[in-house]
């Protein structure tokens, strides 16, 4: 049962680092349409979110006062988001960077946790752990880091987290 969940989001963690690298393909290639995209896209969500809240202050009759002002600030929000291209880039910078190194730190504890369950690939998987703090971190401090980095750091990202489930996956008998 513990093999069959431990596998699952092993595999899980694979497709997710598939559509990293592919996002991250579309950055090296349209880095401008992809930021002005998101923004658009975004910006989108919020304003059909602020109407909504408008249509059910309406339907309320009014009685829960405070749907208005969200509404206003949702509606707000999404018009800034759509126009603000820069904001939007340096809010996915920083959330990008925050995954990728809570994934590390999280790879890291595991590697502790199965330290004593000795393989030769625990020093690989050490070495791509530590690879991915370091580009973790790069996007965070670097705030002049270009699309097209981002991108190739993505697509590293993917592929080093691809290959540390496999391994993962690969030696999950051994561990169990």
């Amino acid at each position: 049962m513990l093999k069959n969940i431990l596998k699952k989001s092993g595999w899980t963690d694979v497709i997710v680092s598939i559509l990293f690298i592919l996002f991250g393909i579309m950055l090296i290639a349209r880095p401008n349409e992809v930021i002005s995209m998101i923004s658009v896209l975004l910006g989108l969500v919020f304003v059909t979110l602020g109407i909504s809240k408008i249509a059910e202050y309406f339907s309320n009759n009014k009685q829960e006062r405070y749907l208005l002002p969200v509404a206003t600030i949702l509606i707000l929000l999404g018009i800034v988001i759509m126009f603000c291209t820069n904001l939007i880039f340096s809010i996915f910078r920083i959330i990008l960077a925050v995954w990728i190194i809570y994934t590390g730190l999280m790879n890291l504890y595991e590697l502790c946790v199965w330290k004593e369950y000795t393989s030769r690939l625990w020093l690989l998987s050490l070495l791509f752990t530590v690879l991915m703090l370091i580009l973790g971190v790069y996007i965070l401090i670097n705030t002049g880091a270009i699309m097209q980095t981002i991108g190739i750091i993505l697509i590293v990202y993917g592929i080093v987290n691809i290959i540390q489930n496999f391994i993962f996956i690969k030696k999950i008998d051994d561990y169990l």
